[in-house]
């Protein structure tokens, strides 16, 4: 039995969704998950756990400011244990955007850091319209309409597969 931490980054909280539904999974095999923002991350010590889990969303291209600031502070104790990232993304809906080796936002992002996650995994997001700003819901409906997605106001669309979600939740379990 493994003490495993699963932090996040989230915009919308379907991130948070997903490490929730990867804490069932992980907690089915029989280890203690703890569930964390990135937000809460000065007040928890690392060290404690067997293994780390870091799952970040994109919004614009980019996962938060925290998240670099996170892998930067923690790199040496991230890379001293089993170690996993995933992103949430919605070009990650693209079936030919959504895996490690082909996700764009992945790619660059592991050209920016210098920690080397053990493990990968991209998961495609959630389009909600109504709950973003009216700035937000304007830029995000003219990147899904260059982009051949979603651009009805009304629509929430969950692109994510939650089989894709569940079977990383047994690979970190096995990790």
């Amino acid at each position: 039995m493994a003490k495993i931490l699963i932090i996040y980054s989230t915009t919308d909280n379907h991130t948070r969704e997903i490490c929730r539904r990867l804490r069932q999974v992980i907690e089915q095999q029989a280890h203690i998950v703890t569930l964390l923002s990135i937000d809460d991350e000065p007040n928890m010590e690392l060290q404690l756990f067997d293994k780390v889990v870091l799952g970040a969303s994109i919004r614009y291209g980019r996962h938060s400011r925290q998240v670099y600031e996170f892998i930067k502070r923690n790199e040496q104790i991230l890379d001293s244990k089993p170690n996993a990232f995933f992103s949430v993304n919605v070009v990650a809906r693209k079936p030919d955007k959504n895996q490690p080796a082909t996700n764009p936002y992945l790619k660059k992002f592991l050209k920016q850091i210098s920690w080397r996650p053990k493990e990968l995994a991209v998961f495609a997001g959630k389009i909600d319209y109504q709950k973003y700003s009216f700035w937000d819901r304007l830029m995000i409906r003219v990147i899904m309409w260059m982009t051949k997605g979603p651009t009805d106001p009304k629509t929430v669309v969950e692109f994510t597969n939650w089989t894709q979600v569940e079977t990383f939740g047994r690979l970190v379990s096995e990790m």
